[in-house]
C-alpha cells in the first residue's frame, strides 16, 4: 500500500511539473503581447501611370525636437527591444538588411554606401590627437576611436511624391526615401556657437518597410496600442514642414531664394497649393 501512495505521488508531481514550469515564465507586463517581428507592412493600393493626371515631388523635414516627433528620437539607447529611428536604420545597414545611399551626391539613390562609409559620414573615424600628459607635461599621441552618436540626429529629410489618381478620384502620397540629418559642432568650436547640419545617408523607403513594420514606436497615450514605424509614416503621425518642391530651377530648395518668415510662408503656400488642387476639382 505504501508503494502505491509513493507511485501516485510521483505521477502527481510529474503532471504538475509542466504547470510549475509554465508559471515560471516571466512576462514583463500585465499580459502577453504579440510578437511584432511577425508583422508585415500594410499593402498600398496600386497606382497605374495612365491613371495619374497630376503629380508633384515634395521634400519635407521632420524636426525631432517637436513633441509629436519625439517618438522617433527616443529611446536614445535600445531598451525593451525598442530602437529610435536612426538606430534602427543603422542596425539595418550594419546587418545588411537595407542599403544606404550617399547623400552627398544626390537624393536619387545612385551611390550605395557600406557601413564603414556610413560611420565615416557620421564622423566616427579613428584618429590621432595630441594630448597633454599631466605627469610629464608633454604632448603625446593618443588614438581616439570614433563612435556613431545617434543623438546627433535631430531631423529627418523625407522625399515623397503626391499624385492624383483619376481612377479613384483620390490624392495619394508615397514616401520615396528618408535621410537622417546630423547636427554637430566642429572640434575648434569650443563654445558650441555654430551648429553644423549634414545629410548623412538616404534609404529607399519601399526597401526599408519590412524593417520598419517589425519594430514598434512608443505610444505616450496608450502603451497597449503601440504602432510600428511603418504605420507611423503611412498614417502621417508626424509633423513636418516643406523645404523643397520639384521645379524647373534644378529643384532648388526654398532656402536658396527665401529666408526667415518668407521661407516659412512659402512652405505653407506649397502645402496649401496641393490641398487646393484636389479641392478645386469638385463643385459644391
Amino acid at each position: 500500500m505504501k508503494k502505491v501512495f509513493v507511485f501516485i505521488g510521483i505521477v502527481i508531481c510529474a503532471l504538475a511539473a509542466p504547470k510549475m514550469e509554465a508559471k515560471a515564465q516571466i512576462i514583463d507586463g500585465a499580459f502577453r503581447r504579440t510578437d511584432i517581428s511577425n508583422r508585415k507592412p500594410m499593402p498600398l493600393p496600386y497606382i497605374r501611370e495612365a491613371d495619374v493626371m497630376w503629380s508633384r515631388k515634395i521634400w519635407r523635414v521632420i524636426d525631432l525636437r517637436e513633441k509629436i516627433n519625439q517618438t522617433l528620437y527616443f529611446p536614445t539607447v535600445p531598451m525593451e527591444d525598442r530602437y529610435n529611428l536612426v538606430s534602427l536604420l543603422l542596425k539595418g545597414v550594419e546587418d545588411g538588411l537595407i542599403t544606404a545611399y550617399d547623400a552627398r551626391t544626390d537624393d536619387e539613390f545612385k551611390v550605395p554606401m557600406t557601413f564603414p562609409q556610413v560611420k565615416e559620414a557620421f564622423g566616427a573615424t579613428t584618429r590621432t590627437r595630441k594630448v597633454r600628459n599631466f605627469d610629464t607635461g608633454e604632448f603625446e599621441d593618443k588614438v581616439i576611436v570614433g563612435e556613431i552618436r545617434p543623438e546627433e540626429v535631430k531631423q529627418f529629410m523625407v522625399k515623397e511624391e503626391w499624385v492624383f489618381d483619376k481612377q479613384t478620384s483620390t490624392m495619394n502620397v508615397r514616401i520615396i526615401g528618408i535621410c537622417p540629418i546630423r547636427e554637430y559642432y566642429r572640434e575648434e568650436d569650443v563654445n558650441l556657437e555654430n551648429a553644423q547640419r549634414q545629410l548623412v545617408f538616404w534609404v529607399y523607403y519601399p526597401e526599408v518597410r519590412d524593417l520598419l513594420a517589425t519594430n514598434s514606436v512608443f505610444n505616450p497615450n496608450n502603451t497597449a496600442q503601440n504602432m510600428s514605424f511603418d504605420d507611423l509614416f503611412i498614417k502621417r503621425k508626424f509633423n513636418s514642414y516643406v523645404v523643397k518642391e520639384s521645379n524647373v530651377y534644378n529643384n532648388r530648395a526654398i532656402s536658396q531664394y527665401l529666408s526667415g518668415r518668407d521661407a516659412m510662408l512659402e512652405s505653407k503656400r506649397i502645402e496649401q497649393k496641393i490641398f487646393n488642387w484636389e479641392q478645386d476639382l469638385w463643385e459644391y
